[in-house]
């Protein structure tokens, strides 16, 4: 053998083992830190592995922390499944047969779960409450890693994990992450349809938009508009999309239809139902929650401070770096951005002009919000590394020279959005702490025998947590006049096929009905914020010494008397001085006597 040939072969050798060697070391890697592709300069982002490990930890954090932000969620999701496990619970006039547009098929995915988790380890309907959340926690956490996955391969390691660090700390996420809301659910589906859409498994796409649009909320097909012009439109395949949405309709719709008609007694499609409510009456959703134009862009700053400003601006920004910034063009296997990011700026447009504005309502596009910021903090990089970088450095990569802008990025948001997370938890989790006493209660004290324990509440209504906080069936929940003048829930029907009964006294208008008040001279337990003011339908009942003493209180944030901002975000050792707490107080009535139970003999 020449020289020349043993030389190349031992050089072939070496780079062999270098490559081995290499391939060695990414695997070991890969379980917590990813070595990204040559295109992504080498750069280093979290696997798979540990994406879900933050994400699932932040969601457990939720599901014990968050409290209920919509009374929405109570009762028409909570109180129906707790009548599904129970035989006892609230119902609204949606679930009425009269109108019918809830769905109960979209309940039973949460109530099975519960059901089987009751039947092998029969535990208090407390910890049944929690595992229900955690559950969510845990399917949004896995939508959420196969998103992350789908972003990285679509828009660059980089942009996915800054994405991935708004999502973990937004306090967005923190609140829609774990609510029993079909919007949360739509949220998860839109994780899912996205994910797939950026990985081109258009089959995926469409069923997870169908899951989402039938099951829980109709007009999350909007978000399925820009799926439907990329297959339609750009890639002509009319047959895939068509097949695709026949197959899920009769798959997800069929059943639907023949458990919700069960439930209703009547043939009942729930999602026709609420479309036809919200777009063809005459009144629809504008009877209540009609809120400014300015409600989304508050809410949305406070939920995600920057990031939500930086996912506004973004389009703004791409257009910048295209005019001003040299690049080479996108290839053809990736989306344009006009089209990728378009699901987010569709539903911003549609619903900031609806007059009826809830917090829930964006919930299906907190993810986009992240993803959109994330593009955003990406261009700016590349502005800054146009306009700020020396001449002479130009010859290197934008992330070699503009990692403080991402880096000052994502550290200002994540604390902002822990300040706004620990915020909600000192100022408002006292409604589920309160309640949870009522369990000790029932433990502790010896109860009147085969009676029932109305526990009553007034103005404080819309912070109930549900029938879950209740020790068992004994213990009703019972509402006293307020100055709330609408329609409260009522109780359903004792009669076996309670769901299929049309109850007494309910509209779809939002009147007053005063069949559900309840004479406060027979609660025995009662729940109210003493803020110090009262009125004729709304006394201060904690100051009744006469008839109520105070067997449990805990702060609780009084909004109107504390400032704006440390109310809304909390800085350690400064927000205290510049908020205001009211005691939450859980009341006993005097005339019901209470004596402990005996000690267990040891």
């Amino acid at each position: 053998m020449s020289p020349s040939i043993r030389t190349r072969n031992q050089s072939l050798g070496r780079k062999e083992l270098k490559r081995l060697n290499n391939k060695k070391l990414s695997t070991r890697l890969e379980e917590h830190v990813v070595i990204s592709n040559p295109g992504d300069m080498g750069i280093m982002y979290p696997g798979g592995e540990t994406a879900f490990k933050a994400l699932l930890s932040a969601r457990f954090c939720a599901a014990i922390w968050s409290h209920i932000t919509d009374c929405d969620e109570t009762f028409n999701y909570w109180e129906p499944s707790h009548y599904m496990l129970f035989g006892q619970g609230l119902q609204t006039w949606e679930y009425s047969p009269a109108h019918a547009l809830r769905s109960y098929t979209y309940l039973l995915l949460h109530v099975v779960p519960a059901w089987l988790y009751h039947r092998l380890l029969q535990p208090n309907r407390l910890l049944l409450f929690y595992f229900c959340r955690c559950l969510l926690g845990l399917l949004c956490a896995c939508c959420e890693v196969y998103f992350y996955k789908s972003v990285c391969r679509e828009f660059g390691v980089h942009i996915g994990r800054l994405m991935l660090a708004f999502m973990v700390f937004s306090a967005g996420m923190f609140i829609s992450s774990t609510a029993f809301l079909p919007s949360t659910f739509s949220m998860y589906m839109c994780l899912l349809s996205m994910g797939a859409w950026y990985q081109r498994k258009y089959e995926l796409a469409i069923f997870a938009t169908a899951l989402s649009v039938f099951l829980s909320w109709p007009f999350a097909a909007l978000l399925g508009v820009p799926i439907a012009v990329d297959l339609l439109l750009r890639r002509k395949e009319y047959a895939k999309f068509l097949q695709w949405s026949a197959i899920s309709a009769a798959v997800i719709l069929l059943p639907m239809i023949k458990i919700d008609s069960s439930y209703y007694g009547r043939f009942v499609v729930a999602p026709f139902n609420i479309l036809y409510y919200n777009v063809f009456t005459s009144h629809g959703p504008d009877l209540y929650g009609t809120e400014p134009f300015s409600f989304y862009f508050i809410n949305g700053f406070i939920n995600f401070n920057f990031v939500f400003v930086g996912a506004l601006m973004t389009p703004l920004l791409i257009a910048l770096v295209r005019w001003l910034v040299p690049l080479k063009s996108r290839a053809g296997a990736y989306l344009p951005h006009w089209l990728s990011l378009q699901p987010l700026y569709l539903w911003l447009l549609v619903f900031f002009s609806q007059p009826h504005k809830e917090e829930r309502f964006l919930f299906p596009v907190y993810p986009l919000l992240c993803l959109s910021a994330a593009v955003g903090v990406d261009a700016l990089q590349k502005l800054w590394f146009r306009l700020a970088v020396r001449w002479h450095e130009r010859g290197s990569h934008y992330l070699d020279r503009t990692a403080p802008v991402a880096l000052a990025a994502v550290a200002v948001c994540s604390l902002l959005g822990v300040a706004r997370t620990l915020a909600l938890y000192s100022g408002y989790h006292a409604p589920l702490d309160l309640f949870m006493e009522l369990g000790n209660l029932g433990s502790e004290y010896k109860l009147p025998p085969d009676q029932t324990i109305n526990v009553c509440i007034g103005k404080e209504w819309y912070r109930y947590p549900s029938s879950f906080f209740l020790p068992d069936n004994r213990w009703q929940l019972r509402f006293l006049k307020s100055e709330f003048r609408g329609q409260l829930p009522q109780p359903y029907s004792p009669l076996p096929n309670a769901t299929t009964v049309i109850p007494p006294h309910m509209n779809d208008q939002n009147r007053e009905e005063p069949t559900r008040y309840f004479d406060v001279q027979h609660c025995h337990f009662l729940v109210d914020l003493d803020i110090g003011a009262e009125s004729e339908r709304q006394p201060n009942y904690s100051a009744d010494k006469e008839h109520w003493s105070v067997i449990k209180s805990i702060p609780f944030l009084d909004a109107a008397r504390s400032n704006k901002f440390f109310r809304a975000f909390y800085i350690p050792l400064v927000s205290p001085q510049y908020c205001r707490y009211a005691p939450y107080n859980l009341l006993q009535s005097t005339s019901l006597r209470l004596s402990r139970r005996d000690a267990p003999a040891r």
